[in-house]
């Protein structure tokens, strides 16, 4: 964690006077490989990262929240029986999380607290899943007894963002920041929820983000239609196979795929290859990992961004244009990162070529759009935790 528990403490009592009270930290994340494959039953492949939320948060016997965004320069107060809660949504996330877990038993009583994060904005690194992790994780050691597991901890920050901020987000962001382990990626199969752990000590290497700090503004629900094209496809696979159960694409075999030609769209065949063809390449990128075979990695990557640019056509030209330097400077791997339409690059680079390659996709990428992008260096860290 970059940001200071002295950053914090400061500030907190300052706003909120008093002893100090507990300080958690939890992490925003990256995913290496295995994108728009959440919401199909398929794998994912993410990493806690350094950067983060940190909160300090006393217990003050009462039944209010008091609450001091740093970052924001905001303060409210609430009642945690409050039907409604806050408006703004960076207190929204910690009311949410309350009320959750108050519907799992959990005796929940007043607090104050103060906090602030460093993860990059818009750079799709998932600030909200490490607000949401920091403050379920808090809660369970407060007032809890730790008795709530992991899992249920991430499935309380997801049905925050469901319920009470409007977003229809997967698992996997707050399973990162919730399982994090320092020195290591994690394969998740978001059909059965089973994960395993795979040592992320790319010996040469270096795991860089390049933020475009571009997001286009998008008519309709691309997201939604996304989702509904794949959802055409099961259901054209279920109607030739009524004997399968299939749910979602992950289910899918390519040979089902080419029977369904004519009865969906082009479009939607399109969308399909790429989440068939995703989940491959997230098995076959494991597989390389626990061989030392960084070479399969990155071009498993460039694979990916391949795909979403042509099939799942969720890139963007700026995007686009970081991947080519990529490719034009013999970086190994590289993809877009998240759900697209801007956000930043993943990059997978040898260490004899991270000077060339950085001082290359600045320049041309300013030179081009008019803005510098910004270089994030990933260091792969730990989950929610106590701070002190």
């Amino acid at each position: 964690m970059r940001l200071k528990i002295d950053d914090v403490r400061s500030r907190f009592i300052k706003h909120l006077g008093g002893e100090p009270g507990s300080v958690y930290a939890s992490p925003g994340r990256i995913n290496l490989i295995g994108e728009h494959t959440d919401y199909n039953g398929g794998f994912v492949f993410p990493g806690a990262v350094e950067q983060g939320m940190i909160a300090e948060i006393r217990p003050n016997g009462t039944r209010t929240i008091r609450a001091y965004s740093i970052d924001m320069k905001d303060y409210v107060e609430f009642s945690i029986d409050d039907e409604k809660g806050p408006r703004a949504t960076h207190f929204r996330f910690i009311y949410g999380v309350v009320r959750e877990m108050m519907a799992l038993g959990v005796p929940v009583q007043g607090f104050d607290t103060a906090f602030a994060g460093d993860v990059p904005n818009g750079a799709g690194m998932s600030s909200s899943a490490a607000l949401e992790s920091c403050y379920a994780y808090a809660v369970n050691d407060l007032f809890g007894d730790n008795k709530i597991d992991k899992m249920t901890l991430a499935k309380v920050g997801q049905a925050t963002e469901h319920k009470y901020i409007g977003v229809n987000c997967g698992i996997m962001d707050q399973f990162a920041s919730v399982f994090g382990k320092k020195g290591n990626l994690m394969r998740l199969d978001c059909r059965s929820g089973e994960y395993e752990y795979y040592p992320w000590n790319p010996k040469g290497y270096k795991l860089i983000l390049i933020n475009s700090c571009v997001k286009h503004a998008l008519v309709g629900s691309p997201y939604n239609d996304r989702r509904d094209s794949c959802e055409r496809c099961v259901k054209a696979i279920k109607e030739l196979h009524p004997e399968k159960e299939i749910t979602t694409l992950r289910e899918a075999t390519w040979e089902e795929l080419k029977e369904i030609e004519g009865k969906v769209s082009a479009e939607d065949i399109k969308r399909a290859t790429f989440v068939l063809g995703e989940k491959d390449r997230v098995l076959a990128v494991c597989d390389a990992l626990q061989e030392g075979d960084y070479e399969t990695v990155g071009q498993k990557m460039y694979e990916t961004h391949d795909g979403l640019s042509k099939d799942y056509e969720v890139s963007c030209e700026e995007l686009d244009f970081l991947n080519d330097i990529a490719k034009d400077c013999s970086v190994t791997g590289s993809r877009m990162m998240g759900g697209g339409f801007g956000g930043c690059t993943i990059n997978l680079v040898a260490e004899e070529l991270y000077d060339n390659f950085i001082k290359t996709a600045v320049s041309e990428f300013q030179k081009k759009y008019g803005k510098k992008p910004i270089v994030i260096d990933v260091v792969i860290g730990d989950g929610a935790r106590k701070l002190c």
